[in-house]
Formats: C-alpha cells, structure tokens, sequence
C-alpha cells in the first residue's frame, strides 16, 4: 500500500508537471519599423498591427520559456519626414513580417503570490521579409527583384540580401494574473536585426544605365522617385550619391497586450483568494509515513 502510494504521488507530479507548466495565449497591438524612411519611433500614420500566438513552458515560478509566432506588417515613406531633403527623394516601402521566435521572461514578483509583476525577455527569432511598394501607377512591385542599389550586379559591392534573417528580440512589459490560470500582460519589444534592407534602402545610388541593361526600366523608376515631387528634381543621382545610412541596421518592434490560460490548471481557491499557497502540492495524495 505504501509503495502503491508513493506511485501514486510519483504519477501526480509528473502530470501536473507536464501540464500545468504549459501557459498558451495569444497577442496583439501595433508594429513599427526604425530605419531609413521613418525619423519617428512612433508616428500613427505608418504604424500597422500585429498578431501572434504564444506558448510558454514554466521553468520556474518567476522564470518562463516562451515561443511565438507572429504575423505583422510594417511600412515607410519619405513623404511623411519632417526632413524636405527626405520628402524630395520620395522612396517608400511595405513589407509583411513572419517571426519565429524562443526568448526567456523573468519575472520580478511571483505571480502565484502577487497580483502583477514587472518583467523583462529577451532571445533570438527568425523573421521573413519582403519589401514591396506601388509604382505611379498603383500597382504593388517587390523590390529585391529589382536590385535598386545594384545589388548582384557587376561592378557593385552590394550582394543580394535575403529574405530570411535573424533577430535579437528585447523589452519589457508588466503582467497581470487574474487568476492563477489566467494573465494579461502589457509589453514593448525590440528586434534588432542585422539587415539594413528591411527597407530595400542602405547604401548609394546605381548607374541608371546599368540598372536599366540588367533590371528594366522599373527598377530605375523605383530606385529614384524625385521626379513624381512637385518640386522634385528630375535628374538622377550621379552614381555613388549616398541613398540610404548603411551604418546602422533596421529593426522593427511590437507594443501591445498579450493574454495567457494556463493549461490543466486547478480552480480549487486558497487562503490567498484565488491564488493558491503551493502549486506543486494541489491535489496529490498524502504519503502514508
């Protein structure tokens, strides 16, 4: 009987193990981008939105392991700089973003003893890109096909980029709990990348003749947009005319709330409400001594 007991006990941790350390959720709120065609951290004509689903793994009360996949779009345009420099040369951009991420969160407070806590992540991500903007005419072109920089051509240092990078997720939120089983959090969080092509701009103006034998005319009339300004000048850029700010990579970022259900989690109340006071002793037998 004692032995059956203790199997019985070795079978409940286990369960509760495996469940209860699972939290799923979702997320959601705006996404912006930092790089060459935005000088604003937040203005709310190019902020778009984003959505994510969420499943953490308890490490420890106040330490968890968190995995996200997250859909979001995230845009540019001169024409909405405060710089006229910037206005005249008239570059835009769009790009969807698919993220694959892992980062950790530490919790200052625990949560099955206080109510909120402040607490900061961090990791690594895999993101999908593709810059695309609308011509003169409205129709939505993709840009790397164009290489508007030279990029891959003969004669120019710029290799083609690619679409799927690696990113340094950050930040830092602030965390509910409800209940034991159910949080919502408020958080801000950074990616730093190390593309400066999220935007298709980094570094200086192509040879329109050599964009024009290897690419099209349209990867001409993207590269340089002047000409569509009231005011603009027509000419293009002598080749090697700065385009863009190579020395700092793009990043884009997330703001929003995110909410989480515990998985296999007890109502059963305690002397502190809703929390209870030893989540690992719920609902396990005593071991006969």
């Amino acid at each position: 009987m004692r032995t059956f007991s203790k199997l019985l006990v070795l079978l409940c941790i286990s369960s509760f193990g495996y469940s209860q350390n699972f939290h799923i959720g979702v997320a959601g709120g705006l996404s912006n981008y930092q790089g060459d065609l935005i000088d604003k951290y937040y203005d709310p004509r190019q902020s778009h939105g984003h959505f994510g689903v969420i499943v953490n793994y308890e490490l420890a009360d106040q330490f968890m392991l968190r995995g996200g996949f997250t859909f979001a779009k995230v845009s540019g345009n001169d024409r909405f700089s405060s710089k006229n420099v910037l206005q005249m040369r008239n570059l835009s951009f769009e790009s969807k973003i698919q993220e694959l991420s892992l980062t950790g969160e530490f919790y200052i407070n625990n949560l099955y003893y206080r109510r909120y806590s402040p607490y900061i992540f961090g990791g690594v991500a895999l993101f999908h890109f593709n810059p695309y903007t609308f011509d003169s005419a409205g129709s939505k072109v993709f840009l790397k096909p164009l290489s508007t920089e030279g990029q891959g051509l003969a004669g120019y240092k710029q290799k083609p980029y690619s679409l799927l990078q690696v990113s340094f997720p950050f930040g830092a939120g602030i965390k509910y709990a409800l209940t034991d089983n159910i949080r919502i959090g408020a958080e801000v969080g950074f990616r730093k990348t190390f593309t400066d092509y999220l935007d298709d701009v980094s570094t200086s103006y192509a040879d329109p003749n050599d964009l024009l034998n290897a690419k099209g005319a349209q990867s001409v009339s993207l590269a340089y947009r002047g000409d569509e300004v009231a005011g603009g000048n027509p000419i293009y850029p002598a080749k090697g005319e700065q385009r863009g700010g190579e020395q700092f990579k793009d990043l884009y970022y997330f703001s929003g709330l995110n909410i989480t259900f515990r998985i296999g989690g007890n109502k059963a109340g305690s002397e502190k409400g809703w929390f209870r006071s030893r989540k690992s002793k719920e609902n396990c037998p005593p071991v006969p001594l």
